[in-house]
């Protein structure tokens, strides 16, 4: 059997084509799981605050696990939603998914890390858990928004970096994330991040209809 080899025409097309596809169907289908974790990360953010401010009390950062627990129940739930709307994933769906799916074994990996150097060491490094939030997570968004050819995920992952580095230099140097200035910078880094490129994500989708 004789195989066709595409020409460099023909493979940019088919490229093109799937990068195309992709981007319709994250556009069609991950602007409401981006505002969903947009949105959880907010609500518990100002929760964890405002308890903080009201009791003063290290207990409530507990509330911080909430993002994780119920973020990880709900995307399975919303993606196979889509998969049914959608059929067969493609290779760029596949490594797209995959990225993340790192991206929250880490975090979990770092979670373990985090209650080992408690029980041991009697040594409180959770800070570790925000820096590395507003680290990870704006790069593999910035990366799918540079895959789906999506400025606002990029330009929404680039702002979050930058809020993400300023903290890792500020934990490393010492500086206390006081709740009275890194809680806002942190609300803004997820809104900038996750709630605006999904309503444009679904904006983009109402028009596509």
């Amino acid at each position: 059997m004789n195989e066709k080899h595409l020409t460099e025409k023909e493979s940019l097309e088919v490229i093109t084509a799937m990068i195309a596809r992709t981007k319709l169907r994250y556009t069609l289908g991950d602007g409401n799981i981006m505002l969903m974790w947009g949105y959880l990360s907010v609500a518990v953010s100002l929760a964890v605050w405002a308890l903080l401010c009201y009791t003063h009390h290290n207990a409530v950062n507990w509330l911080w696990f909430a993002i994780p627990i119920v973020g990880g129940i709900v995307t399975p739930l919303m993606r196979r939603s889509r998969r049914c709307d959608f059929g067969a994933v493609s290779y760029s769906d596949r490594l797209i998914s995959r990225m993340w799916t790192i991206v929250g074994f880490s975090f979990l990996f770092l979670t373990l890390v985090c209650f080992a150097f408690i029980f041991i060491a009697d040594i409180n490094c959770w800070t570790a858990m925000l820096v590395y939030s507003l680290i990870a997570v704006p790069i593999a968004e910035t990366v799918q928004g540079i895959a789906l050819k999506e400025r606002s995920m990029l330009w929404g992952g680039v702002m979050a970096l930058a809020v993400g580095m300023f903290t890792l230099c500020c934990a490393v140097g010492g500086v206390r994330l006081a709740a009275s200035w890194f809680m806002p910078l942190f609300i803004l880094a997820f809104v900038v991040m996750m709630i605006v490129p999904g309503h444009i994500l679904n904006h983009k989708a109402r028009k596509a209809k």
